[in-house]
């Protein structure tokens, strides 16, 4: 790899590493920033009873994928090819996550099981949920379960790409509406956005959040296309 290359590779690994640090609580100055334990590493803390040099320089010489950069050049590759896929509509990077979803639940409303799917679909996330509320009952800390829901879990991340964390709230854009506006054109799917989010997204916020014993409110498709999700 030329010179000019490797110093593109390291500021594309330093910028990738930066956003994951900073969207993982919210904006800084906002009320949200890195958690604690970032932050105390970009001040040059360290885990507790850790020798030898502080984490802040460790993450100034690593960048968290050696030995990976194979796979790393790979996820970059997919990621190029599925956005300059523009036919017969500009992709985007949930795409296929969201055409699974879309499929299920079209086949679910036609036979009349979408309360079941929801139902089947909490079941199927009780293992990590349950673990999650006994976090939250040690700890007291309700902001477990939207992070459980929303930051440590790839379906729900990947799914809503804008997602912003603030404490006590997440809120993202409505993440069906642009494949599913061409869908129902070519007769794919019949299924609107507020009916979509009504019987599938909605409900099932609401028992991943039940099932940790904590309340949340999930609301409607706003006219910015946000959906905004609380805790109570």
């Amino acid at each position: 790899m030329s010179q000019s290359n490797g110093g593109l590779k390291a500021k594309f690994i330093a910028w990738a590493m930066k956003k994951m640090m900073s969207g993982a609580g919210g904006a800084p100055g906002a009320g949200g920033g890195p958690p604690p334990w970032v932050r105390a590493m970009m001040a040059g803390g360290g885990p507790p009873g850790a020798g030898g040099g502080s984490m802040a320089a460790a993450l100034a010489t690593s960048s968290g994928f050696e030995g990976r950069e194979a796979t790393l050049g790979q996820a970059v590759a997919l990621a190029i090819r599925t956005l300059k896929d523009n036919i017969p509509y500009q992709h985007e990077m949930n795409d296929a996550l969201v055409k699974m979803h879309l499929n299920s639940v079209q086949f679910a409303k036609n036979h009349g099981l979408a309360q079941q799917y929801v139902e089947h679909d909490i079941k199927t996330m009780q293992p990590m949920l349950q673990r999650m509320k006994g976090m939250i009952e040690k700890s007291g800390e309700k902001e477990i379960a939207l992070v459980a829901i929303f930051e440590r879990t790839a379906c729900l991340y990947q799914l809503c790409l804008d997602l912003e964390s603030t404490p006590g709230q997440r809120r993202f854009t409505f993440p069906f509406k642009h494949v599913l506006d061409i869908s129902r054109r070519i007769g794919q799917f019949d299924l609107t956005d507020d009916e979509l989010h009504a019987i599938w997204l909605k409900p099932r916020l609401l028992g991943y959040a039940e099932s940790m014993g904590v309340p949340i409110d999930v609301s409607d498709i706003g006219a910015d296309g946000k959906v905004t999700v609380k805790l109570i």
